[in-house]
């Protein structure tokens, strides 16, 4: 009977960790960014009120985005759900030049045992394969709960440093801020015309406060994009401006994804590609210095 005890303790101990080892899932998240508002920014007299809320509708779709989360024990890959181009979208190459400013833009690989990530990008025509060390963030555990999707789901709280190559987190400067503009702008004014750059219109901040909503009952460290480091799934991130809400989770599905690093582009660190990318934003500001209007950093012309 003790052999028949042990022998059926070796086979439950084995299934477990066998279990435990071909673990995967895979989380659909939505991704929304509060667009700025254009109410009130110094703008080109040419542009409508019929044109500027075409722009906001634009800028609003932009900002809305599917991504899929397939993960294990050890490692996920988050990307971008494709989605068909429809008549009249903008071009690929812009599209994937926003994209890299928007949180997307390739394949997002994380090891939460060796704490390092991998991303490809392509940014003006190049490709580049960032890999870093895993943002260490210090969550602050809340006792709040909810539901998300049938899953219970605990509070935790961060602050971070703001990045300044995802325009995600570029904010509005405030009505006193602008007002104090002007007047600097006044005082230089020596003509009927005054440059104003579109850019002057936001800042960024030094820290956001990140809060997000994990689940124990799925015991994994993983979460969306760069976030990991939390006792379960991150099923909610919320920075003030954008959400990333999971919508849909399937444990264990009979097939398996891949979940690999990519391989493809120049390899970078996080810091060498946000300066590159800094700097080659400069440059295309200076070529279009001149030229009217528009988010691409040329001045704006106002007629006063």
């Amino acid at each position: 009977m003790k052999k028949i005890f042990l022998y059926m303790s070796l086979v439950l101990a084995f299934t477990q960790m066998h279990a435990q080892k071909d673990f995967q899932g895979m989380a659909v998240y939505e991704s929304k960014t509060q667009a700025p508002k254009m109410d009130g920014m110094r703008a080109n007299r040419d542009i409508t009120p019929e044109m500027q809320k075409s722009m906001e509708e634009r800028m609003k779709k932009m900002l809305e985005k599917t991504f899929i989360l397939n993960f294990d024990k050890s490692a996920s890959i988050y990307k971008e759900e494709e989605k068909l181009e429809t008549p009249g979208q903008q071009g690929g190459g812009m599209r994937i030049m926003m994209n890299s400013f928007m949180g997307g833009g390739g394949t997002f690989y994380k090891d939460v045992k060796s704490k390092s990530y991998t991303v490809d990008k392509e940014f003006m025509g190049k490709e580049f394969l960032v890999i870093d060390s895993l943002p260490k963030l210090n969550w602050k555990m809340e006792s709040e709960t909810k539901q998300i999707g049938g899953y219970t789901c605990y509070k935790a709280t961060a602050v971070k440093e703001a990045s300044k190559t995802d325009f995600r987190n570029f904010r509005p400067k405030n009505e006193n801020e602008k007002k104090a503009e002007d007047k600097k702008e006044d005082s230089k004014k020596t003509s009927g015309e005054t440059k104003t750059n579109f850019a002057d219109n936001f800042e960024i901040p030094k820290e956001i406060i990140i809060t997000a909503w994990y689940s124990p009952e799925i015991p994994v460290n993983q979460g969306p994009e760069s976030y990991w480091g939390l006792p379960g799934l991150i099923l909610e991130v919320n920075d003030g401006r954008t959400t990333i809400l999971c919508s849909k989770i399937v444990l264990n599905a009979k097939d398996k994804v891949e979940i690999k690093a990519p391989t493809k582009g120049k390899v970078i660190s996080q810091k060498d590609y946000d300066e590159t990318v800094i700097k080659k934003m400069e440059e295309f500001r200076e070529m279009n210095r001149g030229r009217e209007g528009g988010p691409g950093g040329g001045p704006v012309m106002i007629r006063r």
